[in-house]
């Protein structure tokens, strides 16, 4: 099974996260694309405005499904390995989702003032479709 990741390739902290996330999968299950990659986004059908909620993440498979902000966060965490023990004890703890959300809200709204913004948009070395193409980033 394969994941699309779509996150903001400006935003340090995103960065960094998804920097981790490569090194830990290797391009394994998931895939990237900078939310400032307009023409990625169209052939998903992905406004920059749905981007404006946070981090997607889509099935490669079953298109349609997807997860956002904080739910994909925690689909991502499920996914890795030995993930769904540590979501599923997070999902369980009275008050934690909810505390989560408006954690990930508050930064998702403030994240250039809180971890800076980058000059150049950061794309992945596992870009969606660079499996298959010499022309990919790095």
């Amino acid at each position: 099974m394969s994941y699309n990741v779509i996150y903001d390739g400006n935003c340090n902290l995103c960065v960094t996260l998804v920097q981790l996330l490569e090194n830990i999968d290797r391009g394994e299950k998931f895939e990237y694309i900078p939310m400032q990659d307009l023409e990625a986004l169209n052939r998903f059908g992905i406004t920059a405005q749905d981007c404006e909620m946070g981090m997607i993440l889509i099935d490669a498979k079953v298109p349609e499904k997807r997860w956002q902000g904080s739910d994909a966060a925690e689909e991502i965490g499920r996914i890795l390995p030995g993930g769904e023990v540590f979501v599923a004890a997070y999902r369980a703890m009275p008050g934690m989702k909810w505390m989560g959300d408006r954690a990930y809200e508050q930064i998702r709204d403030n994240r250039y003032t809180l971890f800076g913004k980058r000059d150049d948009t950061y794309k992945s070395v596992y870009a969606v479709g660079c499996r298959s193409s010499a022309s990919c980033p790095n």
